[in-house]
Parts: structure tokens; sequence; C-alpha cells
């Protein structure tokens, strides 16, 4: 009885031509080279360049970032390795005095635009 509920499972294999595996290799080696790039990015001091204010640190109604300096933490415009479309892709860290509280540290996501890099 058991022999006839058994399934019978069929395997298919499917050979890759391998010009689309040089093709594949170049992509990768240009999307390295640019991650490389924006990695070189990360820790370095950036100064917020344009009229920005940020709503979302606990306990304050809003937060001033022009001319505050702070610190790339993460470039989030690469995703395993591939390139994806980040509209806010630098992960910058703050630390702030407000008042009645003392310094704050909080993250703000910007463009390049946004920021300029300090020496």
């Amino acid at each position: 009885m058991e022999s006839r509920l058994r399934a019978r499972r069929m395997v298919s294999c499917q050979a890759v031509p391998t010009a689309s595996l040089d093709n594949d290799e170049k992509d990768v080696s240009v999307s390295g080279s640019a991650e490389a790039d924006e990695e070189a990015k990360v820790g370095a001091k950036v100064k917020v360049k344009v009229a920005l204010k940020v709503y979302h640190v606990p306990r304050v109604p809003e937060v001033d970032l022009t001319g505050v300096e702070g610190v790339i933490k993460q470039y989030v415009g690469i995703w395993k390795g591939k390139p994806i479309s980040a509209n806010l892709p630098y992960k910058v860290e703050f630390v702030k005095e407000i008042e009645g509280r003392g310094p704050v540290k909080f993250f703000a996501h910007l463009k390049d635009e946004e920021l300029e890099f300090l020496a």
C-alpha cells in the first residue's frame, strides 16, 4: 500500500551559458568599486550645509541641523553588493546639546548634496 502512495520526483538540470557569467562578473566588479568609494566615506566628519530640521528626536519638538557636525556611520545605497536607489543614503550620527536635557545622540539619513565633508 505504501509503494502506491509514494510520489515520484523528477529532477531537471539546466546548463547556464558562460557568456552570462562573464557579464555578471563585470557587474560585480563595477559595483564593488562603487561600494569601496562609498565605504571609504564611513567614519568621515561632515557638516550639514543646508537648512534642515528633523522632528524624530524623542521629547524634542524639532531640531535644527543647519551647520551641525556629525559622523557618517553607514552608507545604505548598497544592499547585498548591489546598488539600490536609496533617496537618503547616508546615515549620520549627531550629538547635539539640547537645553534642559544635555547632550542627545541621534541619527538622520541625508543626501550627499546636504553634506559638506570636513578634513
